[in-house]
Parts: structure tokens; C-alpha cells; sequence
């Protein structure tokens, strides 16, 4: 699993897309519980080389009720992005992942990480290639329907402070669906 990981962290393949030029950014190992398959890294993400160090990474740790430890514990949690670099800023926020990465690399990485019990599926992007035709109409109903795809996947909004508005107009996500996803969380950690 090292020499693929090694292989995609000098990955080119969209470089002429990229603003800031390719940086692949993604972490596992054959051990990983949970994967976290979410939108692409930020420009924070970018310039650091961690993924979540910014306060999206916060709310998302908060979310999961997990420290910064047991959240970059290999162990634990495999990051792997729809688009493994920085897309560039667009107008409301960062521009979409790349469409070549996730095709390109999630099968032959997902093989490897074999013990992944859960993947949090967060923002609509890692929905439409999950879930495919079992998205609901949108994110937030899917969301909302979080136990229809359990076991394999937990549907999640991105953690973005940019999404206050969405987290105030639907606060059944954090009294129902925040209490689920950190027991669910919680026992697959605890089981190993």
C-alpha cells in the first residue's frame, strides 16, 4: 500500500488545472477503520500538507467526537478526497475536486484499505459517486436519510464554517444525526 500511496502523492495527472499545481494530499494504511471521502484539500491543506488543519477540520473532529490524535491515527482514519489536490478558489468557495482523481485512483486504493468498516461520505460530490441513484433529490435530504445507507456509508454535509446557514436551518442534523455518527464512530474504534 506505501508504493501506491507514494505513487499518487506524485500524481500529475490534472497539474495544468491546478493554481497551485498538483500536491496530492491523502493518508491510510491497510488498518484504516473509517475513511473519510471528502470534497478536495483547501488552500490551508494545500500550503500545509494536513488535511482538516483549518477549522473545517475542527468541526468535522467535533462532529465525530474524536481529538486530533485519534482523528490522524492511521489506525483510525483514512483521508481519501475525491480530488486529492487543491482545485483553486471559485466564486462561493473552492472549486470542485478534479473529475480524473477519484476514477483514476478510489478502486485500487479502497482495495488496499480492506478494513475499512465506514466511510463518511462528505459533501455532494463523494454522494453522487457513492450512492449513485440512492442519493435522495438532494444533500440534505440525503443526509437526513443518514440510516438507509448503513452499514458501508454515513452521508455528511462538508464541515465548512460556510455552512452555518445550512446547519441553522436543519437542526435535526445536529440533535439526530450527530449522535448517531459518533456512536457509530465510537464502537468501530473501540472494536479494534
Amino acid at each position: 500500500m506505501s508504493n501506491l500511496i507514494s505513487e499518487i502523492k506524485t500524481c500529475t495527472l490534472c497539474a495544468e488545472h491546478l493554481p497551485l499545481g498538483p500536491k496530492p494530499i491523502l493518508s491510510g494504511n491497510a488498518r484504516s477503520k473509517i475513511a473519510i471521502v471528502s470534497q478536495a484539500p483547501g488552500r490551508i491543506a494545500h500550503q500545509s500538507g494536513i488535511p482538516f488543519m483549518d477549522q473545517s477540520g475542527k468541526n468535522l473532529r467535533a462532529w465525530l467526537g474524536v481529538d486530533e490524535s485519534t482523528f490522524y491515527f492511521e489506525d483510525h482514519f483514512a483521508i481519501a478526497p475525491m480530488g486529492f489536490c487543491y482545485p483553486g478558489k471559485g466564486k462561493g468557495g473552492d472549486l470542485p475536486p478534479r473529475p480524473e482523481c477519484a476514477p483514476t485512483w478510489h478502486d485500487e486504493l479502497f482495495a488496499y484499505l480492506e478494513n475499512i468498516e465506514l466511510k463518511l461520505l462528505i459533501g455532494q460530490y463523494s454522494q453522487r459517486a457513492y450512492l449513485g441513484s440512492r442519493m435522495q433529490k438532494n444533500l440534505t435530504e440525503t443526509v437526513r436519510r443518514f440510516e438507509d445507507y448503513l452499514p458501508e456509508y454515513f452521508p455528511l454535509p462538508h464541515p465548512s464554517p460556510r455552512n452555518g446557514i445550512w446547519m441553522r436551518k436543519n437542526p435535526w442534523f445536529e440533535a439526530e444525526v450527530l449522535p448517531a455518527l459518533r456512536v457509530k464512530v465510537r464502537a468501530i474504534l473501540l472494536n479494534g
